[in-house]
């Protein structure tokens, strides 16, 4: 039988973990989602045009730690609504990511033909990122809580839902992959027309994208997942580091369709507030003189 004071005990614990570590991000939510792409775009930008010292250019560490960090948010503002059965859903998820990956780097399909040209990190078979998961499951995510927040009322029909959430998965990819070849993170062969990209990698994008958000709609229950995203502030703030460390690459680069993309990004996040007044209230003075709100 189930001692409930052990049970109250534990989940006492976890409700405190949880605080401190919304607290943590509140805390460090400018620095988290604005200075750490800001220094993401300039140190792989440096690191593409050579002016970086090979400790530094296109160092691993560096870019999978920025990549937490900017990860951070979005984590700590789903947890609470992570269980049994949505971590099982966001596992199968995981081992689709990873096949599908190397699938497509054994055959060229669906994306069509590609390769890594810097390591990532440690490399699955030497052909794949293990850290793959940690950089596409956050933005199928993304892509999904924002457009719970857009739709409102209308993502209650799992049709215009789910093919929204697809729209914005590859509308995702059209400002990452023209920045990444233009960084050198990977290159297509030959060259597609958007930027290095062929159209084929969007065809591939598609049929990923829609496995990940149909995953990813049967993980959580919608409601409760709604009702967290418009509570918590921070929740979104990785889609507001993707738009500016992608989106800024893309423009020192001259991809300005891609940019453009990014800007509409931008757009939806303002819609939302997530862009809000508690990210630049962080960093004025209060009206009593005594610093931001926390």
């Amino acid at each position: 039988m189930d001692n409930p004071y052990s049970t109250s005990r534990t989940e006492g614990t976890r409700g405190a973990v949880q605080r401190r570590l919304e607290s943590i991000v509140r805390e460090n939510r400018f620095t988290i989602a604005v200075v750490f792409p800001a220094v993401g775009a300039v140190t792989l930008v440096a690191s593409a045009e050579g002016l970086l010292p090979s400790p530094l250019a296109y160092n691993p560490l560096l870019i999978l730690f920025g990549t937490m960090v900017m990860r951070s948010p979005l984590i700590v503002g789903l947890l609470p609504r992570i269980g049994w059965w949505a971590l099982g859903c966001l596992g199968v998820l995981t081992a689709y990511t990873y096949a599908i990956e190397i699938v497509g780097v054994r055959t060229d399909w669906p994306y069509g033909a590609f390769e890594y040209t810097i390591q990532l990190g440690p490399m699955l078979f030497g052909e794949v990122p293990l850290a793959l998961p940690l950089f596409f499951i956050p933005l199928v995510l993304n892509a999904y809580l924002l457009t719970l927040l857009v739709l409102e009322d209308w993502s209650d029909s799992l049709v215009i839902r789910i093919l929204t959430a697809i729209a914005a998965v590859v509308a995702i990819d059209l400002v990452l992959d023209p920045a990444a070849v233009a960084i050198g993170f990977w290159e297509f062969v030959p060259a597609g027309i958007y930027y290095g990209v062929p159209v084929s990698n969007y065809v591939g994008w598609v049929i990923s994208g829609t496995v990940a958000v149909v995953l990813v709609d049967l993980a959580f229950d919608r409601r409760a997942l709604l009702e967290r995203v418009r509570t918590c502030e921070f929740i979104l703030d990785d889609l507001v580091s993707f738009v500016l460390l992608w989106g800024t690459i893309n423009v020192l680069y001259g991809n300005w369709l891609a940019a453009g993309v990014a800007g509409l990004f931008c757009l939806g996040l303002f819609r939302t507030d997530r862009y809000d007044r508690e990210m630049v209230r962080t960093l004025l003075p209060s009206n009593d003189g005594r610093g931001g709100e926390r």
